[in-house]
């Protein structure tokens, strides 16, 4: 169903997902996060759909959850109902972009911050808009990172520089995010939109099955000992290797012409 704040269309097997809450530089309520959720695990259930790109309108990519609805800690809790509140939130969130099987694209117009960084940092691909910033804001608020933070940012950068944004709450300017490796690519500002789509046209006409068991492989391999990771490429190639995708790329390498696969 629509819910306000974020705007959903698909264009050329790509699926644009837009948080549209300038007015508050992108933040999450729960019914906006559950929505992107649901909008992620469509993209990768659905054949036509190729990649994903997920950006924001106004100064503000996504400033994290929306704690204006009294979500800052007043009033009493019962036991259990933080860690359930961040596993079926915001752990949720980030799980749903990182196992979406498809390429997910974070085009950061703006922003990033608390969840907001973690929901880019947790994309495949990280573009970002000069402007852009990413603040690890949790200290600032005398809180612990959540969003998977702790998980992301030590494999981004390694846990001292990880340690280093998340003690000192600093903004990090777009460029210093692409020097540090948090972004591939800084671009003006008026050329995210145009850069985002060219990316993601580039990704819809690739080998969709194998960009899904690529993505898969990475992102296990540094949770993994070195047989398990032997073992698990083994399968991918096994599984990749019944793929109409796979046998065109290799009649195609054959007869020396470019490709054209099909996501199948």
């Amino acid at each position: 169903m629509p819910v306000s704040g974020i705007r959903h269309e698909v264009r050329e097997h790509v699926s644009y997902l837009t948080l549209d809450r300038p007015e508050a530089l992108g933040a999450l309520t729960p019914a906006l996060r559950d929505r992107l959720i649901e909008l992620l695990a469509e993209a990768s259930a659905d054949p036509e759909t190729r990649a994903v790109v997920l950006t924001g309108t106004g100064r503000g990519f996504c400033a994290g959850a929306d704690l204006r609805g009294g979500g800052s800690g007043a009033g009493e809790r019962v036991a259990g109902d933080v860690a359930r509140t961040l596993r079926l939130g915001a752990q949720r969130l980030i799980a749903a972009v990182l196992d979406c099987e498809k390429p997910v694209i974070a085009a950061v117009n703006g922003t990033a911050a608390g969840l907001g960084a973690h929901l880019a940092l947790a994309c495949d691909l990280v573009l970002a808009a000069e402007s852009a910033r990413f603040i690890e804001v949790f200290v600032r608020r005398g809180l612990v990172p959540d969003g998977a933070g702790a998980y992301l940012l030590p494999r981004l950068l390694g846990p001292q520089r990880a340690k280093e944004l998340m003690f000192f709450g600093d903004a990090v300017p777009a460029a210093e995010a692409e020097r540090l490796g948090l972004v591939n690519r800084v671009v003006p500002d008026g050329e995210l939109a145009k850069t985002a789509r060219e990316w993601a046209t580039r990704l819809a006409s690739g080998p969709t099955r194998a960009l899904a068991l690529t993505k898969q492989l990475v992102n296990t391999s540094l949770d993994t000992d070195r047989s398990a990771a032997f073992a698990a490429e083994a399968a991918a190639q096994e599984m990749n290797m019944t793929t109409a995708d796979a046998r065109e790329g290799l009649r195609a390498f054959a007869e020396r012409r470019s490709p054209e696969f099909r996501g199948r």
